[in-house]
């Protein structure tokens, strides 16, 4: 498991001051009993769902988490924390129950991705790492199952490490993306950490470096014959594309790869590559394009007629560019067996540990209700599965492949206006009368307080 410079002797304090501060009077108070957390997303513009991602590299966290001696001296050195509190984080171990949606579901705005029942200190140092964890994955996922939505079965591939925003950044999005439907990575790190499949093709600077087109197209197809996808837009794209057909008919290859253009006018210079590539008899020659690439223009080419077979989006993807956070959010939602719910303005949270039911009807998403644990709402398929048990992972996990078929077959079940990209659908769970009723309970109880 790769956690950029992060290793699992040092991930417990990859968190903010505040939960390790707040733990330490939790401790002093003997406020420890079971809380729940529900980690979940607000309403975005530009996204009428997400897709889950991200949960295997949380469970990994919570199973390894522990302080060392290294990092115990480090917290006694700032003078923020007592002896007696630093001996109880030196056998510190997660033991809480880990709820989650499975990785590929679709999930929707103010219900529980994941759900955290634990001894509240525990519940409590966790945070930052899970949000940390989980937001980007989802960003990136839910980016790449849009391009795939409109990609028209053509092959996309991340290219994005290199604009990714530091070593884990890229890992996850390779591995996001093809939970979002994506063929493969230029990443070879995680082609070995994930089995990914792994893509290239050659740099401008490889033209440069031969300072002649032919000789270095001749010399990457001497090598990768089989293989061998020409970088045709260094100088002039139409004549690099004539170029690449000099040197396959020279070396004998009765097919190759394909081509690849990284820059100008794609719509024009992809139509008049394909011409020329069909006319010299390599109908079954590729075009792959990058360089900016997106979902919607992906859509703009393909609804234009653009001959595109394939696509290798980078830094859009990575840094999911028109959306670049999750606003999200960890709650407590129970203590002690007892409801509890904030009221801030445009934050209200909703109390329990809670259960989504997801509806459908005649195959396609009719809608989700948010309800208590033990309610049961018949019809209706429980998405929130017990993952961890006492700190220990219960549940089988898929493989990155079955998670990314089963991201693919959840969007054949959404309505159309969903899959749209040019439009967003702010889509809000039901929810039970039993909540409703102790929202106002609560609200009536927290205005007499005042």
């Amino acid at each position: 498991m790769v956690f950029g410079f992060v290793n699992k002797d040092n991930m417990a304090l990859l968190t903010d001051l505040y939960e390790l501060t707040m733990a330490q009077v939790y401790f002093k108070e003997g406020l420890n009993k079971t809380a729940i957390f529900d980690f979940y997303t607000r309403p975005v513009s530009k996204r009428s769902f997400f897709i889950n991602a991200g949960l295997e590299q949380l469970l990994y966290y919570l199973e390894n988490i522990h302080f060392t001696d290294e990092s115990l001296n480090y917290l006694r050195s700032t003078g923020l924390f007592e002896e007696e509190f630093l001996n109880y984080l030196k056998d510190f171990r997660f033991t809480g129950n880990i709820y989650a949606i499975d990785e590929g579901d679709i999930l929707f705005p103010n219900e529980p991705i994941v759900q955290v029942e634990a001894p509240l200190i525990e519940a409590q140092i966790i945070e930052t790492f899970l949000i940390n964890t989980l937001q980007h994955p989802i960003l990136v996922a839910t980016k790449a199952m849009r391009c795939f939505i409109v990609a028209k079965g053509t092959v996309l591939v991340d290219f994005g490490l290199r604009r990714a925003h530091g070593t884990d950044a890229g890992m996850k999005a390779a591995r996001s993306s093809f939970i979002g439907g994506f063929a493969g990575t230029s990443n070879v790190l995680a082609g070995k950490v994930y089995g990914i499949p792994i893509f290239g093709t050659m740099a401008h600077s490889f033209i440069l470096a031969h300072k002649d087109e032919e000789k270095a197209f001749e010399a990457f197809a001497k090598q990768y014959p089989e293989n061998t996808i020409f970088l045709v837009d260094t100088f002039d794209t139409v004549e690099g594309v004539k170029k690449a057909i000099k040197v396959a008919k020279k070396l004998g290859l009765k097919r190759f790869k394909g081509i690849r253009i990284d820059s100008g006018n794609l719509l024009e210079l992809t139509k008049e590559a394909r011409k020329i590539l069909d006319e010299n008899g390599f109908k079954e020659a590729k075009i792959i394009v990058s360089g900016g690439i997106n979902e919607y223009k992906i859509k703009e080419l393909l609804d234009n007629g653009a001959p595109i077979d394939g696509w290798g989006v980078g830094t859009e993807l990575v840094v999911s560019a028109d959306v670049p956070y999750l606003d999200c959010a960890y709650k407590l939602v129970e203590y002690d067996k007892e409801p509890v719910m904030k009221f801030s303005k445009g934050k209200v949270t909703l109390p329990f540990k809670k259960q989504v039911y997801r509806f459908y009807e005649n195959g396609i998403f009719k809608k989700d209700i948010v309800c208590k644990y033990d309610e049961q709402m018949e019809g209706g398929k429980p998405l929130l599965k017990k993952y961890m048990e006492n700190g220990k992972t219960i549940k089988k996990l898929p493989s990155l492949k079955e998670i990314q078929e089963k991201a693919i077959e959840n969007i054949k079940s959404l309505p159309e206006e969903f899959k749209d990209i040019t439009k967003t659908v702010h889509y809000i769970p039901e929810v039970s009368e039993v909540i409703q009723k102790t929202v106002e309970e609560l609200k009536k109880e927290y205005l007499k307080k005042g």
